[in-house]
């Protein structure tokens, strides 16, 4: 530690900060600089950006902006600092998260440490049985939304550490870059893709949100994953009257709800048939909504259950097709396994956790892409649809670890 610099903020605390950096990657910033261009000259770097940090001169750069298509349409405008500006907000997200962790609600679940979207889908699922009705909605733009002022007001009840509002309010007013590279200023919202803006978010929302229900509705529980989140209710006037007075709420903070992803849903199966609500809603990927389930006694019954959703179902189709594997004959087997296998681990990780049997059509189309890719592989063995089938149920047999979905039994063989 420097007795000479302005903030007690540690070298080690930077090299903490870049190793985070480094095992999330992330693309390059306005400077265009990857990680790997510095790390050319990783110490020089590091140096300077906390001699700039501990002085208290450190100024964000830009935000390059990129634009992302949204699954149901429209864009996600999300914001690319820069190496060094990513590190430095992972040392101020270092110390900051820890004061304003332990005062947020149980039932937040978005980036948190020990907390994840399958543990609020789960927690969704068992109070679904329990409420029959619930008001499903998400905020439209949060992240460009933010109120500066509230948000800063609500930073430094947390701290009283000078450099982290310092840099936390140079850090929102830090303009954005377009591709054309104007800049354009901003009087409100923290860019979505910036470690700290994820924590800055919980605490506006936090506020917003989560300490009023707790104040004014302690009756209904919720769940909630940054901006989207479901909330459950006994009837369908009291869905109602929470939805008006949620509208008004979030009014006060300069929000509004997103007017195609907010609804009233009823989640008994049984009265569902008495009204014009919504039958099912879509929650972190997962579709909730009756489905045909056996109990553990082997009966058959209708139950209102999350699986993977369709537009969840339509991205990963997406992807499978976008691998081209039918095309990469110059590649083994093996090969194709170790590219694809992260990837297919993960989807089988997370959407499989619920009702694992509607992933495997989806799992499915790897397999007929690959035997596309035995047939163009081997001419005279994979001739024929049913020979290339045939050669590659039997390799699933006898080396069953090799694809990531041969492990759970999704196979031509199996089914």
């Amino acid at each position: 530690m420097d007795s000479t610099k302005s903030f007690a903020i540690s070298q080690q605390a930077v090299w903490t900060a870049y190793q985070r950096v480094k095992a999330n990657r992330g693309s390059a910033g306005v400077d265009r600089q990857s990680l790997s261009d510095f790390e050319q000259d990783l110490s020089n770097n590091l140096y300077k950006l906390w001699n700039r940090l501990a002085s208290g001169s450190y100024m964000p750069p830009p935000v390059r902006t990129v634009e992302i298509p949204k699954a149901q349409g429209g864009v996600r405008r999300l914001g690319v600092p820069t190496v060094a500006d990513r590190i430095a907000q992972t040392v101020v997200t270092q110390v900051f998260a820890p004061c304003v962790e332990p005062h947020f609600h149980r039932d937040s679940y978005g980036y948190r440490p020990k907390k994840s979207a399958l543990q609020a889908v789960a927690v969704t699922r068992t109070r679904c049985w329990k409420y029959d009705y619930l008001v499903e909605f998400d905020i439209q733009g949060l992240f460009d939304a933010i109120d500066h002022t509230l948000l800063l007001r609500a930073v430094a009840k947390h701290t009283a550490c000078r450099w982290v509002r310092l840099y936390i309010e140079r850090w929102l007013k830090a303009p954005f870059q377009q591709a054309d590279g104007v800049q354009v200023a901003r009087e409100r919202g923290t860019p979505q893709g910036g470690c700290v803006s994820a924590v800055l978010a919980n605490l506006f929302l936090h506020y917003a949100f989560d300490q009023w229900m707790v104040r004014t509705f302690p009756h209904l529980l919720f769940a909630r994953y940054a901006d989207d989140a479901v909330v459950h209710c006994r009837t369908q006037e009291e869905a109602e009257q929470f939805q008006m007075a949620l509208e008004e709420r979030l009014r006060v903070y300069h929000l509004e709800l997103h007017a195609e992803k907010t609804q009233i849903v009823c989640c008994n199966v049984k009265r569902q048939g008495e009204n014009k609500l919504a039958k099912k809603f879509t929650f972190l990927g997962y579709e909730f909504r009756p489905r045909l389930v056996r109990s553990r006694q082997g009966k058959m019954f209708v139950a209102f259950t999350p699986a993977v959703s369709p537009c969840a179902a339509k991205r990963m189709r997406q992807c499978i097709r976008r691998w081209r594997l039918n095309l990469q004959t110059s590649r083994t087997l093996e090969e194709i396994a170790h590219e694809v296998n992260p990837t297919v681990r993960g989807w089988m990780t997370y959407f499989g956790a619920y009702n694992r049997s509607s992933l495997y059509p989806i799992l499915r189309q790897i397999d007929l892409h690959l035997v596309q890719w035995v047939k163009r592989k081997w001419t005279k063995k994979g001739r024929y649809f049913k020979r290339a089938k045939h050669w590659l149920g039997k390799t699933a047999h006898y080396r069953p670890k090799l694809f990531a979905h041969w492990q759970f039994g999704v196979t031509f063989s199996a089914g």
